[in-house]
């Protein structure tokens, strides 16, 4: 039986600030960087974002552990309509803080070849009305939001002219949420009357932030605490991170399993299975940012990606090493030994085919430190888990690397799916997958 994945603490960070001097506390934390919410994704403020016909201020139907939250939907009928009638449900994803509609129609309506409309103006020209759903709190629990989620269905329904069927999904974690609303809705005998589900680069099985880099978000707010509002760390311990991180840590000083480390990843995989998994009814179909040739960027595990020497300051932080024990992937020094952190058993995440994230240069811009441009980007959501590969979320490591070309129906979740040609930025708009996609609506 294999062992689970774990990291260790070698030197405990919790009293870094009674060992050090002031001087010495401020070096080292602004030698970790900026202020603010570390991973959260900034908002892109480039081109123009469509103006909605209709904006739906949504109330979850039901609460989640007594708390009820709340969201919204910009509404784009298609050329020619003046009412709903053929919705297509757009779920945003996950981040921290609310949503913002405009910016995510300009993200998605971005041209990914020259001359060519973008993704939302095709579908409105096909004749389909586009929902764009938000929420006012992304980072909270994807129970909770799925509630907004199951309201803005029954709202679409309501709307519509005529009986269409409805196309319903999301990007990133907003697959996740359409995936438990349309299942917790056939659950509870609601009619969703949707024909459709699609998830665009979702972590169905899990998704990576590097365990270090989680580390020293929290050691950051632990050298330099903020008053003024969230912290580095804020995005990382929120729920939702907790209920998709395929690895988790509760602070710098962690040790310990890191794939069962939260209770509520724990606790929503089996609301999950309870409510039935996946929604049975629609047609269910997964794009990828990520390539399915089972190859990844190239992170050769263990690798330093960034290693600080200024006087006596040490920062040195490594890509994740392949499996192996008590491996270093981290080491903060100040003279004498301060921090250094370790995993066993833990799968090289980074280097995997998958969608990416700009995890490590954003930290290396914040340090100041140089960077080689592809050590900037690494695995955030596998291949392997955006296609939602027929595997149990906590033994899944394994095959992060597979082959995804000639998978056998019954290995994946899903009745249909697409890899992208290379691995791109998670979420982004590509022309394979847009046009996939399109193809797939045709005869909608």
């Amino acid at each position: 039986m294999a062992q689970e994945p774990r990291i260790d603490v070698e030197t405990r960070a919790d009293g870094i600030e009674r060992s050090l001097s002031s001087e010495q506390v401020e070096r080292i934390a602004g030698s970790l960087g900026q202020q603010g919410v570390w991973f959260a994704t900034p908002p892109q403020r480039q081109g123009e974002a469509r103006q909605a016909e209709q904006t739906w201020d949504l109330v979850g139907d039901q609460p989640h552990h007594g708390r009820i939250a709340t969201g919204r939907a910009a509404v784009h009928l298609a050329d020619g309509h003046d009412a709903l009638t053929r919705p297509l449900i757009l779920a945003d994803g996950f981040n921290y803080g609310p949503s913002d509609l405009d910016e995510l129609w300009r993200h998605f309506n971005k041209p990914y070849q020259k001359g060519a409309p973008g993704f939302l103006d095709q579908l409105r020209t096909m004749g389909i009305d586009v929902v764009l759903l938000g929420f006012d709190q992304r980072h909270i629990s994807i129970q909770a939001n799925a509630a907004v989620a199951v309201t803005c269905v029954l709202r679409a329904i309501e709307e519509r002219r005529g009986d269409n069927p409805l196309v319903v999904g999301g990007v990133s974690m907003g697959g996740m949420i359409t995936r438990y609303a349309l299942a917790r809705m056939e659950n509870e005998r609601i009619d969703h009357q949707t024909d459709k589900y699609f998830s665009y680069d979702t972590p169905h099985l899990g998704a990576w932030i590097p365990l270090v880099l989680q580390q020293l978000a929290y050691l950051h707010e632990a050298l330099e605490p903020r008053s003024d509002g969230p912290g580095q760390a804020e995005l990382i311990r929120s729920p939702a991170a907790q209920q998709l991180l395929w690895g988790w840590v509760e602070s710098a000083d962690y040790s310990g399993p890191v794939t069962s480390s939260s209770a509520l990843r724990q606790e929503f995989l089996e609301d999950l299975r309870r409510v039935g998994w996946f929604p049975m009814r629609p047609y269910k179909l997964g794009l990828a940012n990520g390539t399915g040739n089972g190859t990844g960027p190239d992170l050769a595990p263990g690798t330093p990606v960034f290693d600080l020497q200024h006087e006596a300051l040490q920062l040195t932080a490594r890509i994740q090493p392949d499996m192996g024990e008590l491996q270093n992937v981290g080491v903060v020094r100040f003279g004498a030994p301060v921090w250094t952190s370790a995993t066993s058993h833990v799968a090289a995440f980074d280097g995997a085919p998958g969608g990416t994230l700009e995890s490590w240069g954003r930290l290396a811009d914040a340090v100041g430190l140089p960077i080689q441009d592809r050590f900037r980007w690494s695995c955030f959501v596998p291949a392997v888990s955006a296609i939602a590969l027929a595997r149990d979320p906590f033994q899944w490591q394994s095959d992060l690397y597979r082959d995804l070309s000639d998978l056998p129906k019954d290995e994946t979740f899903l009745d249909a799916f697409c890899c992208d040609v290379a691995n791109t930025e998670h979420g982004s708009v590509s022309r394979p997958l847009i046009e996939w996609f399109l193809e797939q609506l045709a005869g909608w």
